[in-house]
């Protein structure tokens, strides 16, 4: 079948980017259609034929703005023609599912999330340069993205947690299969890795991209007061504002090779997830590396992380909470650890690139 594949945008690397690639995999002949391509900052996407939209031809300062660009995407994703092709996945936390098909053609979305910035997290975007959209134009966006969401014939949910967020503010059915998560691959670099236990010194992980809904600032707050080591990596919109707002402390790294980040899970006593994650691709590889995560308890680290073997969860995104939930870690710490190194490759074989194949396959033969 002639095949296209559509994401929001290739500017990044993270978890749904491991994704795309694993769909270049199974479809080698398909096409990418993004709104924009950076191949400096995603240069993992280079052998990738992709097609981009107007939005590549605006200035940097537009594009690489989700606030200023946003007005654009609905009609560059819109104005793509996909006529030629059989099959049309996208690949979407936002724009790629409004792509529009004619009859022939099978369009399958495998959804990231119902558009957080219209439906989940409206009040922390309306604190940003998104308040001046106002609160009349936010629901023209709410009602569009409705809209958006009936194109596709089948949508795919990579959680239970999205599948029932789907059903709230798409009003559709979807069925739930999980991200692909490598385990050979993650295996391989574990192998190369030296022993743990040759830290220098005792210190907490964060990995994440940095961004409000994350909810790193959280983490910042509880270890300023705590006064122990925590690493924190990733990039995002909020690195400046996090800088300045975390302690002596506290460390920011971005950029790591896969094998410098397998060295850090199997380094650090935990690793610390604060946000409601849709999935939570990183505690996948913390746990297969041995290293506890200690995760909000609510979304999809429900669904990847085993309490009191693979980690622990806490109740409210609030620094009592988090603070508590690192004290109780503190007295468990040891055999959480050995527990993790245990369970943790049984835990995410539930994730195995084989299983996310097959059962993708099964919704295009």
């Amino acid at each position: 079948m002639k095949t296209a594949v559509v994401y929001d945008w290739i500017d990044k690397w993270g978890g749904v980017e491991r994704v795309l690639l694993t769909m270049a995999k199974m479809f080698p002949r398909a096409d990418f259609y993004t709104s924009y391509y950076d191949p400096e900052t995603a240069s993992w996407a280079k052998n990738l034929n992709i097609k981009t939209s107007f939005i590549q031809k605006l200035p940097n300062f537009i594009k690489k703005n989700r606030i200023l660009s946003l007005p654009f995407y609905p009609y560059a994703f819109e104005s793509f023609n996909f006529s030629d092709y059989e099959l049309v996945i996208s690949v979407s936390s936002s724009f790629a599912k409004s792509v529009i098909t004619k009859p022939h053609t099978l369009h399958l979305c495998y959804l990231l999330t119902p558009t957080r910035y219209f439906w989940l997290d409206t009040e922390t975007y309306l604190n940003s340069p998104l308040k001046q959209l106002g609160k009349i134009r936010l629901k023209k966006y709410q009602d569009w993205d409705y809209v958006a969401a009936q194109r596709p014939d089948r949508i795919i949910s990579i959680s239970k947690t999205v599948q029932e967020r789907t059903k709230k503010f798409y009003k559709r059915a979807s069925e739930v299969v999980y991200p692909p998560f490598d385990v050979e691959y993650w295996e391989k670099i574990n192998h190369k890795m030296p022993a743990a236990g040759q830290k220098a010194s005792k210190f907490f992980l964060v990995v994440s991209r940095l961004e409000p809904y994350k909810k790193v600032d959280l983490v910042i707050n509880v270890f300023n007061k705590l006064k122990e080591k925590l690493i924190i990596v990733g990039k995002g919109t909020q690195m400046s504002k996090l800088r300045k707002l975390a302690g002596h402390n506290i460390e920011f790294f971005s950029d790591l090779s896969d094998g410098e980040l397998a060295k850090l899970y199997m380094s650090a006593c935990a690793l610390i997830m604060p946000q409601e994650e849709e999935f939570g691709y990183v505690s996948l590889e913390a746990q297969l590396l041995g290293c506890p995560v200690i995760a909000f308890g609510k979304g999809g680290a429900t669904e990847t992380v085993q309490d009191g073997k693979t980690g622990i969860f806490f109740d409210h995104q609030t620094v009592k909470a988090l603070t508590g939930a690192v004290a109780r870690f503190a007295k468990i710490e040891y055999n959480l650890k050995k527990s993790a190194i245990e369970y943790g490759k049984i835990s995410v074989e539930r994730f195995s690139l084989t299983r996310f194949e097959n059962m993708f396959k099964a919704f295009v033969s």
